[in-house]
């Protein structure tokens, strides 16, 4: 028999997100040169500086029973925009490393059957 085991999505190892309506869009690393005209020379050199860093974004919606336990929840959240790099990692095991939490937005807060739910984003950039 096969155990199935649901991935989780962490941060840092731990679990502060719902995984079921979490979305990650990941952009396109970029690249930097510095270009300049010499004397002599038809055109211009160009200098490649290597690769750059790269916007991750982050949408889903939280969950808690009452909104104390919401309140803790984005609190805990927002303590990683720190300034530090943190590690990501998606419940289809993709991994993200040297992730800088630039902002967390949260959206529309409405009611469920459950207790309280909000939509949020998150925007990250990976340093290169």
């Amino acid at each position: 028999m096969i155990e199935r085991r649901q991935m989780r999505v962490t941060l840092d190892g731990y679990a502060l997100f719902d995984a079921q309506s979490l979305e990650i869009d990941v952009g396109s690393f970029s690249r930097d040169s510095i270009e300049r005209t010499v004397p002599g020379l038809n055109g211009v050199l160009s200098i490649d500086m290597g690769k750059r860093s790269r916007r991750i974004r982050q949408r889903g919606t939280l969950r808690a029973k009452s909104r104390a336990q919401m309140d803790q929840r984005i609190s805990e959240i927002s303590a990683y925009m720190d300034g530090g790099t943190h590690a990501l990692v998606a419940a289809d095991g993709r991994q993200f490393s040297n992730l800088r939490m630039d902002s967390f937005k949260v959206n529309d807060e409405h009611a469920d059957g459950a207790g309280i739910s909000v939509d949020y984003e998150i925007v990250y950039t990976q340093l290169a």
